[in-house]
């Protein structure tokens, strides 16, 4: 079934209160770079002593052993799924997978990142100097994650079923890009994302999870908005 991820762009005291008033109405709560880079690693300890499951989304990409220090000191924070890039290679996705296994704190679900929703096909030419399909580029470095001992990937909507056909069901998909109207459509001049899909379509397509921010946060009651999107993705 899929779950839901709350991405909270927000300062610590909306991130607080929206844990203190949503509880476990969501499955995962994610601490982003924003928030981390403001708050520090005080505010996951304050998450997980809460009990709740915290997404420690910072992209790690950097020499494998650099990788490989963060991400065990991610598990003794108590984080259950993290990020790194799949960019930076077989060996820093091994250590991070390595890593992982062997941290003392709790064991995270190590996710790589393959190509951010906010890129298309004419960006990826522009960053490479070469054509190359989107499609293309999430397979290889979704193959490439699961490979090198990842538990999974985050991958647009639109790359959930090719990420699952090349790694199996089990092989778990994080997907950011949601919205709430029909494919594309209620976005604002503030919104970056390329590609995107609602609830119901990206449940549809495979998702293990969905990051929701704004139309959560943002509702004038947030429970009432985690309800109905879990009815669009089956929940």
């Amino acid at each position: 079934m899929t779950k839901i991820v709350l991405a909270m762009n927000v300062d610590r005291a909306g991130a607080v209160a929206l844990r203190d008033r949503i509880g476990t109405k969501v499955d995962v709560y994610k601490v982003g770079m924003d928030m981390f880079t403001t708050w520090g690693p005080d505010v996951v300890r304050d998450f997980v002593s809460r009990g709740c499951r915290v997404f420690l989304d910072l992209k790690y990409s950097d020499i494998p052993t650099v990788v490989g220090k963060a991400v065990e000191a991610a598990s003794e924070l108590g984080v259950s799924m993290l990020t790194v890039h799949t960019m930076g290679g077989p060996k820093m996705l091994s250590e991070a997978a390595a890593a992982a296994d062997r941290a003392k704190g709790t064991k995270p679900l190590v996710l790589g990142v393959t190509v951010l929703t906010s890129l298309d096909e004419a960006a990826l030419e522009k960053i490479s100097g070469s054509r190359q399909t989107v499609t293309d580029l999430v397979r290889s470095l979704a193959l490439l994650a699961k490979e090198s001992g990842c538990g999974g990937a985050v991958a647009s909507p639109q790359e959930i079923g090719v990420v699952k056909e090349a790694c199996g069901e089990d092989f778990v998909v994080v997907t950011p890009g949601i919205r709430m109207g029909a494919r594309g459509e209620g976005r604002g001049t503030k919104d970056d994302q390329a590609r995107t899909m609602t609830p119901a379509e990206a449940a549809q397509a495979g998702a293990d999870y969905i990051v929701v921010g704004r139309p959560i946060y943002e509702a004038a009651d947030p429970v009432g908005a985690i309800a109905d999107i879990r009815k669009q993705i089956g929940g």
